[in-house]
């Protein structure tokens, strides 16, 4: 990685488009310490102190502190996920979005201009949520301006992360949502190595509880390195045939299907989902259902942890064959690979090649989406009965890992691009 990060520095386009990135997270971690107007932080500390372990420690997760903190940014970048899922699921529902959707680039851009509509609306939800409900105690004054200007900033503020991540898209290095949810979690490193730390040296913990975190995050990280560079190649023989003078085809090549094709998706789109009932919380504090969702629907609950545990697990696994069937289409591989004279050794072309290869992508996939909600899981687990303080689980991990996999396949795309144009010249 180090080295990668080395000989892109050299090329000016790709320190550019580095430096570019870079600035972008600074940004967004500098507007993470502005604090909304309005707000009484002695009283915002202590109901947060109260909430921490249960429902406020899974939103500041994303956010990076910001959420504890509430600053502009305490909304994170959370409504796009939820837009972007809606929209996604609208898309194959809806005959008219599906069509848009093919229609190409100027398809996508309309459902990317719905999104960011949608994340609007859910944003100016969650901000009168927040306002209204969650932190109500907090408000210096109750009048409607001053609870106005508070929901419109936390509402601006997730605008302008949507905003800011796909500028990084676009001119930066990688998938800028992504790197912005990746900043967010690294951000929270330091803040649970010293509380862990504390911990240590006052005797709550042992150097046991330690060794065994330490051994779960090497795991972890192994696995998802593993899961994320799997692939299944499937070998595949184009004929050869004669146009004009020329002989074409004849060679053999493969189709890598990945064991894991949508990455870390999945895990950023189940623990959004997660999210939706403690939003409900913010507008019943105090009640019956604050109560029922902490102490069921919460990782900090009990038995919450186990409940919360389990459909993080369902929901990764189905957002993993959900999000794969959007990116992968076997019988429009199947029909490109006949038109090109391609065959798969022992298959025959047409119907029964896209049978195969679903067949195949659905049983790696399974494996594939089954790690990936284990390893999610298992940490949480763990961390919750050895007492450790590091907010960096097994959740926290996979969006880390695959994120940094994720950009650094991209710098290597751009390297690769740019050494055969120079070899053309």
């Amino acid at each position: 990685m180090l080295s990668t990060l080395k000989n892109a520095w050299k090329i000016p386009d790709l320190r550019k488009k580095i430096l570019y990135t870079f600035m972008m997270l600074v940004i967004f971690r500098l507007g993470s310490t502005i604090p909304v107007p309005g707000i009484n932080p002695n009283i915002l500390k202590q109901l947060f102190e109260q909430g921490e372990n249960g429902i406020f420690g899974l939103f500041d997760l994303f956010s990076g502190g910001a959420f504890a903190k509430f600053t502009i940014f305490a909304l994170s970048i959370t409504p796009y996920i939820t837009a972007s899922i809606i929209m996604q699921l609208l898309t194959i529902a809806i005959p008219s979005l599906e069509a848009m959707a093919r229609e190409g680039e100027e398809g996508r851009k309309k459902i990317a201009q719905y999104t960011r509509y949608g994340t609007v609306i859910l944003a100016l939800i969650q901000a009168i949520g927040v306002s209204v409900g969650l932190f109500k105690q907090a408000l210096i004054s109750q009048d409607i301006w001053p609870v106005t200007v508070v929901v419109l900033t936390l509402t601006a503020g997730t605008a302008f992360l949507m905003w800011l991540g796909e500028q990084i898209t676009e001119n930066g290095i990688g998938n800028g949502i992504s790197l912005l949810i990746f900043t967010g979690i690294i951000s929270r490193v330091p803040l649970g190595f010293a509380q862990t730390y504390k911990l240590w040296k006052n005797d709550n913990i042992s150097i046991i509880s330690l060794f065994v975190f330490a051994v779960v995050a090497v795991i972890v990280i192994a696995g998802v390195v593993a899961i994320q560079q799997g692939t299944r190649k499937i070998p595949v023989q184009y004929a050869k045939r004669v146009v004009g003078r020329k002989m074409y085809g004849g060679h053999s090549t493969h189709i890598p299907l990945k064991v894991n094709q949508a990455g870390v998706i999945p895990v950023i789109f189940a623990i959004s989902l997660l999210q939706f009932p403690l939003t409900l919380t913010y507008f019943f504090q105090g009640g019956g259902l604050s109560s029922f969702v902490q102490k069921y629907l919460s990782p900090g609950g009990s038995p919450g942890i186990w409940i919360y545990s389990i459909l993080d697990m369902l929901l990764i696994i189905f957002f993993t064959y959900f999000y794969t069937a959007v990116t992968f289409n076997p019988v429009e591989v199947a029909d490109n690979m006949k038109k090109n004279g391609g065959f798969i050794p022992g298959i025959r072309p047409g119907k029964p090649t896209s049978e195969y290869l679903g067949k195949v992508l659905n049983r790696i996939t399974l494996a594939g989406a089954v790690f990936l909600a284990l390893i999610a899981v298992m940490p949480t687990l763990i961390l919750q009965f050895t007492s450790l303080q590091l907010r960096f689980g097994g959740t926290s991990l996979l969006i880390v890992v695959g994120v940094s996999l994720e950009t650094m396949k991209q710098i290597e795309a751009q390297m690769m691009m740019r050494h055969y144009q120079g070899f053309l010249k």
